[in-house]
């Protein structure tokens, strides 16, 4: 029965916030260094810490080693999936016989790049994609106010990285 532990376990949530207070930091450095973006680097760690707690839940057990790899695990998802969208885009491009791009456009395209997931997914849905609130909402599983919420979000932060990428240049 031991095994078969439950979210009631009184001791499971003070001993995975130990964890996190201990270790958060760690996992976030780890992450930084190998994105160069605090943004990633936060939804790494936070990523990390979700499954850590589902393996908790799970009965097993958490260890600073056992966080590395899994962040390890996540970044590389995380590569594939630039790697996968870098390549999306240039199909695209060559399917509509486009000319390379622009410097603004190219200016865009970074920036897209550059945001977290979650802003990217809502901005194309909404802007590339064409779809409303609605059908983005049911894409996403949220309700309609959730989808202009995260877009005000997304727009937010894309005029942010667009912002300071334009500094830089």
């Amino acid at each position: 029965m031991e095994s078969n532990q439950t979210v009631s376990d009184p001791g499971r949530g003070a001993r995975f916030t130990a964890l996190y207070t201990r270790e958060y930091s760690r996992v976030h450095a780890f992450a930084h260094r190998r994105t160069a973006d605090g943004g990633e680097a936060e939804e790494v760690a936070a990523e990390v810490f979700r499954i850590a707690w589902e393996h908790e839940l799970k009965g097993g057990e958490a260890t600073p080693g056992w966080l590395f790899v899994t962040a390890r695990n996540v970044l590389g998802n995380h590569y594939r999936a630039t790697v996968r969208l870098s390549e999306l885009r240039r199909r695209i491009g060559e399917e509509l016989g486009r000319a390379p791009a622009s410097p603004e456009e190219s200016t865009v395209l970074d920036t897209l790049d550059r945001l977290p997931q979650q802003h990217r997914e809502v901005l194309v849905l909404s802007y590339w994609d064409g779809l409303t609130a609605a059908e983005t909402g049911a894409l996403l599983g949220c309700g309609t106010s959730a989808v202009w919420v995260r877009l005000h979000r997304a727009r937010k932060a894309f005029r942010e990285y667009y912002t300071s990428s334009g500094e830089s240049a």
